[in-house]
């Protein structure tokens, strides 16, 4: 069986029983190599709720929705990271928010709010698809390893069994 059968056949409900341990030794790092980009992809998805919580918490916080004015309000706008510039709010009802793919658009701040909100949605339902997807890869890399540890604990028996044989041979050819 090749190697890429053997992926098949972790994924697949194939017999794993019925593999040698070299076929289980490539399912177990296929799927350990799936589970690791799981859990990448999961952290990222975590990372971007966490963003557009960020953003829809400070467009909840703008001068309009609580009733002050914001014009001329002076804030500091964010460059990078690590980088800021100063700059003034000149109308706190009207946002730029990004569509995807370099595309913006100027919203209302709570029409933002709710695109924001349904984006948060998307990336949750995502989320919760790669979790599934990282703990079907774990139960696969378990049970890979349960049938390597049993094919390994089959041929010490084995071997076992022939030395015993082998010495209950020799003690009869000495008598």
């Amino acid at each position: 069986m090749s190697s890429a059968n053997a992926a098949d056949a972790g994924s697949s409900g194939i017999n794993i029983d019925s593999m040698s341990i070299d076929q289980l030794n490539s399912v177990k790092q296929q799927q350990e190599a799936r589970l690791e980009h799981f859990t990448a992809q999961y952290q990222q998805l975590r990372a971007v709720s966490a963003r557009l919580s960020s953003a829809r918490a400070s467009l909840s916080s703008m001068p309009s929705n609580n009733g002050s004015s914001g014009d001329g309000r002076e804030i500091m706008i964010p460059l990078t990271e690590s980088l800021y510039a100063p700059g003034k709010i000149l109308d706190p009802n009207k946002v730029l928010v990004e569509l995807g793919a370099g595309f913006f658009v100027e919203k209302s701040t709570k029409d933002a709010i709710k695109v924001l909100e349904r984006k948060g949605k998307l990336v949750d339902a995502n989320s919760d698809n790669v979790m599934a997807a990282l703990e079907a890869s774990s139960r696969n890399v378990q049970a890979v390893q349960q049938a390597m540890q049993g094919k390994i604990l089959e041929i010490q028996a084995r071997q076992q069994g022939m030395a015993y044989k082998n010495s209950q041979t020799t003690m009869e050819g000495r008598q």
